[in-house]
Parts: structure tokens; C-alpha cells; sequence
């Protein structure tokens, strides 16, 4: 049997792990890790296929007779503006542990901003007795703007804790037990919102949309007061200094940001010296490399047995 054409892998991973796992996954044809040094200069024109995250600007003049490219991550963003993308498939990487972690952690977030535990960690470093009497999780409106595979796990688990939950999508999604709305119904959404959870992939029309005008329509006579903007999809949707205007005037009552605009975040961006608001590394929902590695050998094995690819990128959409 002729020998299978190569896999490029191209990820801004840990090179280390990359490599260990690489020892064992594609056993069936030869992989090509361009973290490794030795990979610098080669001939890339002979790989059907490719496992992208924030690729090398001239990749696809390296590898320009790929059949399919995979995300290593949930978006696809970083490589849709690459001069040279080809025309074929590309498949976003969609997996339980993802998508298990990405609702954790705004389950997390809902949680700890419902019941303050930023004003009880200031009240434990000042070593005062502070019992809070806030609302429950049922006199709360989480809205969810994003309804993939992300967002619908997000409303579901957000639900098995008590919040009332609503979602917002470019276009209708029909879910059951929960309202949804589309882009004409922004206004009513977020009038309804006490807590704004950003799961919207990157796109022209999504890009700085969470900003001052946005963040003055959201629900204020709520039972938490002001509201909340949490941010874990793509840190260009957001407008960081409308974030700390909004906060210092009190549009909204607090953030969790997971995403920014530029990472690592810059140690003087004001951001960080926000009491009410909790930023985290960009890690709610880190890849794990074996997942994605046996997620790109099922998605080639049914390519290749002439099934559909799962999780197809939309072209016209963007994700």
C-alpha cells in the first residue's frame, strides 16, 4: 500500500506535549510539527491535510494542495483572514471536555457574581464580618448571546442551577424549554438580561459588539441592581475601554473576562485593577491535545470513506 500524504500540524500549543502526543497519533501516515525546528524549511507540498491554531502567515503557500483544515480550537477566526485560505473544507473542533469546561466555568462566573464573592474575599482581607443578603439563582435572567454547541450546554447547565435563561443568535435557534431571539429582537433581549453571557464566534458583525451602547441597554432594575458582562468566546467582540467606563460608572456592576483583544494581557491595562471585575487567562475551555488529535483521525477516516465531515465551517457566516 503507497504511503499516505503527510498531516501538517501547525498549533501554538506547548511544542512538548505536541510532540509526545504526535509519537502515537497519525500512526497511519506522517506528520509534519512545525513547532520542531527541524520542520522549519520543509516541503509541506504533498500534505492533504492540516491542524491549524493562529497558523504561520505563509502556510498555505507551503501547503497549497490541502483537501481539509482543522481548527485546534473551538473558532476559526485566526486563520479566515490568511491570504491564500483554499477553497475546501474546514472543521472546527467540537468536543465533550470542551465543551464540559466552557460551562463550568460560566456556570462559575454567574455564580460567584450572584453571590458576590469578590465584596466577600475584600471583606476577608479587611477582616470584617459581612453577611450578605443577596437574591437566588431563580430572580436571576442569564442571557446567553451565542447558540452553538458551546451556548446550548451553557443554558442547559445554567438551568440545572435555578437562573432563568433566554438566547440570542444572528438568527432564530428553537430551543426547547427556552426563549430565544434574533437580531431583531436585540433590544428585547437585552432588556431582559441581568446577566450578558458573550459566546458569539468572531466575525465583521460581531466584532466590538459588546460595548457601551450595548451594555446601557441591559436590564437595571433587576434584582442584582446592575448588571454583569461575561465574556468567554473572542476578545475582539468586546470593547475594553467601554468595559472600564461601564464599570467605573456603574453601567454594569461587574465582569469575568476570559478573552481579550491582544493576549497575554498587558500588566498596565487598567482592567486588572478593577475590584469587581475577574479576569482569567483565556483558559475556561483549554484544548485537550488528545481529544483534538483522535477528533482529526475520526473527521480523516470519515473523509476518506466518503462520509460528511462533522462540525463543517460556514464560509458565507464565518464559523
Amino acid at each position: 500500500m503507497p504511503a499516505k500524504n503527510p498531516i501538517v500540524i501547525d498549533l501554538k500549543f506547548d511544542p512538548a506535549a505536541i510532540a509526545k502526543i504526535l509519537e502515537t497519533a497519525f500512526s497511519d501516515r506522517r506528520s509534519i510539527n512545525l513547532a520542531d525546528p527541524a520542520n522549519k524549511d520543509a516541503d509541506l507540498s504533498q500534505a492533504d491535510y492540516a491542524l491549524l491554531w493562529k497558523p504561520d502567515a505563509d502556510l498555505f503557500q507551503r501547503a497549497p494542495n490541502l483537501k481539509v483544515i482543522f481548527s485546534g480550537g473551538a473558532g476559526v477566526d485566526s486563520m479566515m483572514s490568511i491570504a491564500g485560505l483554499p477553497d475546501v473544507p474546514i472543521v472546527r473542533f467540537v468536543d465533550r471536555s470542551l465543551t464540559t469546561r466552557m460551562s463550568e466555568w460560566v456556570v462559575m462566573q454567574c455564580l460567584m457574581h450572584l453571590r458576590d464573592v469578590q465584596g466577600h474575599f475584600r471583606s476577608q482581607r479587611q477582616r470584617v464580618w459581612a453577611p450578605q443578603h443577596g437574591p437566588e439563582a431563580a430572580d436571576i435572567t442569564v442571557g446567553v448571546m451565542g447558540l452553538g454547541v458551546l451556548g446550548c450546554d451553557v443554558l442547559a447547565k445554567l438551568k440545572v442551577m435555578g437562573f432563568n435563561v433566554i438566547g440570542w443568535s444572528r438568527t432564530r435557534k428553537q430551543i426547547d424549554g427556552t426563549e430565544t431571539f434574533d437580531a431583531g429582537g436585540l433590544d428585547a433581549f437585552l432588556a431582559r438580561t441581568d446577566i450578558l453571557v458573550g459566546l458569539l464566534p468572531l466575525t465583521p458583525e460581531t466584532t466590538g459588539i459588546y460595548n457601551a451602547s450595548l451594555f446601557s441597554r441591559l436590564r437595571r432594575d433587576g434584582a442584582l441592581g446592575k448588571p454583569v458582562f461575561i465574556n468567554a468566546g473572542r476578545g475582539k467582540s468586546q470593547v475594553a475601554a467601554d468595559i472600564v467606563l461601564a464599570i467605573e460608572t456603574g453601567t454594569l456592576g461587574g465582569a469575568s473576562l476570559d478573552v481579550f483583544a491582544v493576549e497575554p494581557l498587558a500588566a498596565d491595562d487598567p482592567l486588572w485593577g478593577l475590584d469587581n471585575v475577574i479576569i482569567t487567562p483565556h483558559d475556561s475551555a483549554v484544548s485537550d491535545e488528545r481529544a483534538l488529535m483522535r477528533h482529526v483521525e475520526e473527521q480523516i477516516a470519515r473523509f476518506e470513506r466518503g462520509e460528511p465531515l462533522q462540525h463543517l465551517v460556514d464560509r458565507n457566516l464565518g464559523y
